[in-house]
């Protein structure tokens, strides 16, 4: 026998008889060949083609560091859920970072459902749709002191001459004195009135 047996690569690997043969199966180890296993390069081979994530007692292996902006984004996830998060720079566990990625996964198919039930708009429509809305009502505004100089000095005039004051008021006048009042208000308006559509 050139090499180990199922059995004995299990108790050298640290891993059941099961897992050996599901390794062989896979092409995941050397044999000789007699059909027994060459420890030493199966080892190798075994170690090149597991996930890290998924083998079992290697807390000495070497992984890459993970950025701090994939930490934070780890940590407002869980955060938003009222879940702990560990602050930025420390370590983050791989079970934190993979319930993070659970919620976020949550997240973007509830969205999806949304946009498909026609709950979610599109935000560029959405801010065409506001900009024109408000055009309209500007416009509206804009136009107004035409359509009422003519009513509003009318019966300026006809309460005026009820309590004895024969006084005339010019339409003209009537509705640029409204217009610089409408344009100063919209003025005022728009100064203080913003869409957030963050």
């Amino acid at each position: 026998m050139q090499g180990l047996s199922e059995r004995k690569y299990a108790a050298h690997a640290g891993l059941s008889r099961g897992a050996i043969q599901k390794a062989k199966a896979a092409g995941r180890l050397v044999l000789f060949a007699d059909g027994t296993i060459d420890a030493a390069a199966s080892d190798r081979t075994r170690a090149a083609m597991t996930d890290p994530s998924k083998q079992r007692g290697n807390a000495n292996a070497k992984l890459k560091p993970v950025p701090d902006a994939a930490l934070s984004a780890v940590g407002e996830t869980l955060r938003e859920q009222g879940l702990p998060a560990p602050a930025t720079g420390s370590n983050t566990t791989f079970l934190q970072a993979k319930t993070a990625n659970e919620v976020l996964k949550a997240q973007e198919r509830r969205l999806k459902l949304q946009k498909m039930k026609g709950e979610l708009v599109d935000k560029a429509h959405a801010k065409a749709l506001v900009f024109r809305l408000a055009r309209e009502e500007r416009d509206a505004w804009v136009n107004w002191p035409a359509r009422v100089a003519a009513l509003i000095a009318a019966e300026l005039s006809a309460a005026l001459s009820d309590a004895g004051q024969e006084v005339t008021l010019e339409t003209s006048l009537m509705q640029k004195i409204l217009e610089t009042q409408v344009r100063a208000q919209l003025e005022e308006l728009g100064a203080h009135v913003r869409f957030d559509f963050s």
